[in-house]
């Protein structure tokens, strides 16, 4: 199972993510925004308003829209540390 460590806004709706296992992964979330509870985060600027929350170690909106850590590893795309954008 995997956990948010770190995460930072990639422009559009990509969120540059660092997990667990300090891997650094690009997640580009544009074709799962389906849903009511989701339909908010389609505004690019709250889209942009959201927090990592350490209880359920995942990203979550201000609607309380989450996704799961394991969902986001699995669609996440893995990127070189040189152009990580969200640090150690």
């Amino acid at each position: 199972m995997h956990y948010v460590t770190n995460v930072a806004y990639a422009g559009e709706y990509k969120l540059w993510i660092r997990f667990e296992d300090n891997e650094p992964r690009l997640v580009d979330l544009a074709d799962h925004l389906d849903g009511p509870i989701f339909e908010p985060l389609k505004d690019p600027s709250y889209f942009q308003s959201f927090q990592l929350n350490p209880d359920i170690d995942t990203i979550v909106w201000p609607n309380n829209a989450d996704f799961s850590p394991d969902f986001l590893y699995s669609i996440g795309v893995v990127v070189p540390e040189s152009v990580d954008a969200i640090g150690g």
